[in-house]
């Protein structure tokens, strides 16, 4: 099975409307190289260490676990539980647990 790491940090990329390069720049990696080191990673041929993709994650708007939702629908609750002031995830949580008790 592939990772879908390389798919999602594209997506989420084109979504900023960033360019490989200025992604790259803005992770402080060095402007000749920055554009290389982001298609790597969206190829799938090499994957950042944990700090990286969080600092990506961040940068990009989207919780680190994002990344590896297996699905779409998943990666959709995830990126919209990840917009969510922390009372309002407690409340989603709770309408979570309501919803895994109904037969």
């Amino acid at each position: 099975m592939t990772s879908p790491f390389p798919q999602r940090l594209k997506q989420a990329r084109v979504r900023k409307d960033l360019t490989q390069q200025q992604l790259g720049v803005l992770l402080g990696l060095d402007p000749n190289n920055a554009s290389a080191r982001m298609n790597q990673y969206e190829r799938g041929k090499h994957a950042p260490d944990f700090a990286t993709l969080k600092r990506i994650a961040e940068l990009l708007d989207v919780p680190v676990a994002w990344f590896y939702c297996e699905d779409d629908l998943d990666a959709s609750i995830v990126d919209a539980a990840h917009q969510l002031t922390a009372e309002q995830k407690q409340a989603l949580l709770s309408l979570i647990e309501q919803l895994r008790q109904q037969p």
